[in-house]
């Protein structure tokens, strides 16, 4: 198993080892995002690659949707069951992203932008982040926020359009089980 795989899969509640994986296989998030990495890895016309996009869609449930572009960190976690659009964007270790999430480019004064999420980071259910922004380290986004600005390190935003409510380390308690 290599590097990344083990991130991942010891965010879910510290899985390790096969028999860890065996477990993690049970969770749609962990699976989902083994299965998007080794698409991501594996040319599309190899017969690895073709049996890894097979087993995607079949376990995608409709639900997740991201993109093969996305460059993901290690520790991805994804929370709940439910649809999430991550487009081809850039995010950093540990990220956490909930259901009802959507990441994506935006068109801002005739500028097509993508986010680029950085480490650390709790996105909350039903959060939009879209633009040519920058989410910083160790950032709280707050469930149904729509961020659209960019965002400082150590900060924790929410509302329609997100507002800045600067915190001393504000994830502390939701970015857990991460393997350093």
């Amino acid at each position: 198993m290599d590097r990344i795989t083990k991130a991942d899969l010891f965010r879910y509640s510290g899985l390790t080892g096969t028999k860890g994986f065996i477990k993690g296989w049970s969770f749609p998030g962990f699976r989902y995002t083994f299965l998007l990495r080794k698409v991501i890895k594996h040319n599309r016309f190899t017969l690895k690659g073709l049996f890894y996009r097979v087993l995607k869609r079949l376990f995608a449930y409709k639900e997740y949707i991201i993109s093969p572009d996305a460059e993901i960190g290690e520790g991805f976690y994804l929370y709940h069951r439910g649809t999430v659009y991550i487009g081809p964007v850039k995010i950093g270790k540990n990220c956490c992203v909930s259901h009802n999430v959507t990441i994506g480019r935006a068109y801002k004064n005739g500028q097509i932008g993508r986010p680029t999420i950085g480490d650390n980071v709790w996105i909350g259910p039903g959060a939009v982040v879209v633009g040519k922004i920058n989410i910083g380290n160790n950032v709280f986004i707050a469930p149904n926020s729509v961020v659209n600005t960019d965002v400082p390190d150590n900060a924790m935003v929410a509302g329609f359009p997100a507002r800045y409510i600067i915190k001393e380390d504000p994830n502390r308690d939701w970015v857990n089980d991460i393997l350093d």
